[in-house]
C-alpha cells in the first residue's frame, strides 16, 4: 500500500470525528434486529452435529453487519455453519458506519445479540469471529458481562487488543489542543481504542484472557491501523497467535483486506472454529 494510503485511513477517522460533532441527529437506520442478512442471519438455521455452535460475526470500526462479511460469511456458510452478524455502536445521525459508540455499550449490544442467537438456535454456546474492534470488543463481553459462559471461542482478525497508535498518528493528539476531547466526545469508540486509553487499560488489567474460552488472533505485518501489529497478540494459556506471513510469505493483506478477501486468513478462521479437523494453512489455501 502506498504511504499516502497508509496514512489516509486513520486520518479519515479523525476527520469523521469532527464531522460527527456537527451532523444532525434526524437520520435513523435499522437496528441490529432488522439488519440485512445477505444470505446469513437465518434464525431458522439449526447447528449440525459437525458444527454445533453458531458463529457470530462482529464487524470493525466504520464497518457494518453486511459489508464487513460479504466474503467470510458465505465461506463459513458453505462449510455448514449457522452464521449471524450484528450492527453495533451506532451514533445518532450517522448511518451505515458503525462501531463509533462507547465500546462498553457496544459490548452490551453484543451480549443481547448472542443471547438472541442462542435462543433461536438452541445452542448452549456460540463462537465469535471479529475484525479489528470487533475482535477486541468481545473480550469486554467475555470478561465483564458474563460472556465466558456463553462463548466457546473468540477469533480476532487484526484486533487492536492493546490499543493502537494508528501508525504513530495517535501520538500526535497531545500536540493539537482539543483534539483528544473532540475524539472522545464525538466518536468515543475511536477514543477507546487509542493505546493507553482508560478502556484499554481496564480491558487488559489482570490478564488478557478469561478461563474457558479459546482465543485465536490472526494478524498481518502489513497492518496500518492496529499498530504495532504485534500489540494485537494475546498472552494466556489458551491462546493461538498467528502471523499470516509465517504461513504464506506472499500474503500482502493489510488491515482491511485481511477480513474482506483473504482466504488464507479465512482458512485459519475455519481451523480455529473446528480445531479437531484443522489442516495446514499455506499459500495454496487461497484455493480452499
Amino acid at each position: 500500500m502506498l504511504p499516502w494510503k497508509r496514512a489516509f485511513r486513520p486520518l479519515a477517522a479523525l476527520l469523521l470525528a469532527a464531522a460527527v460533532a456537527v451532523v444532525p441527529t434526524a437520520t435513523a437506520t435499522a437496528d441490529a434486529a432488522t439488519a440485512p442478512s445477505s444470505g446469513w442471519n437465518d434464525y431458522s438455521c439449526k447447528p449440525s452435529a459437525a458444527h454445533p455452535r453458531p458463529v457470530v460475526l462482529v464487524h470493525g470500526t466504520l464497518g457494518n453487519s453486511v459489508d464487513n462479511w460479504l466474503a467470510l460469511a458465505p465461506y463459513l456458510e458453505s462449510r455448514g455453519y449457522c452464521v449471524f452478524s450484528l450492527d453495533y455502536g451506532q451514533l445518532p445521525g450517522v448511518p451505515l458506519f458503525y462501531g463509533l459508540g462507547p465500546i462498553a455499550s457496544s459490548a452490551e449490544q453484543l451480549q443481547t445479540f448472542v443471547d438472541k442467537v442462542l435462543a433461536a438456535t438452541g445452542a448452549a454456546k456460540a463462537d465469535i469471529v471479529g475484525h479489528s474492534q470487533g475482535g477486541m470488543m468481545p473480550r469486554y463481553y467475555l470478561k465483564f458481562l458474563g460472556g465466558a459462559a456463553k462463548v466457546n471461542a473468540l477469533v480476532g482478525i487484526a484486533p487492536d487488543n492493546h490499543g493502537t497508535t494508528l501508525d504513530g498518528l495517535a501520538n500526535l493528539l497531545p500536540y493539537f489542543p482539543g483534539a483528544a476531547d473532540l475524539l472522545s466526545k464525538a466518536t468515543p469508540g475511536l477514543a477507546d481504542q487509542v493505546a493507553g486509553s482508560e478502556f484499554i487499560t481496564k480491558l487488559n488489567a489482570g490478564g488478557d484472557t478469561v478461563p474457558g474460552v479459546h482465543y485465536t488472533v490472526i494478524a498481518t505485518k502489513y497492518d496500518e491501523v492496529a499498530t504495532p501489529y504485534r500489540s494485537q497478540f494475546l498472552s494466556g494459556s489458551d491462546v493461538h497467535n498467528v502471523l499470516l506471513q509465517d504461513l504464506c510469505g506472499l500474503d500482502l493483506s493489510e488491515h482491511v483486506l485481511i477480513a474482506l478477501t483473504d482466504r488464507i486468513a479465512f482458512h485459519e478462521v475455519a481451523n480455529a472454529l473446528d480445531p479437531a479437523h484443522a489442516t495446514a494453512t499455506t499459500c495454496a489455501s487461497v484455493f480452499s
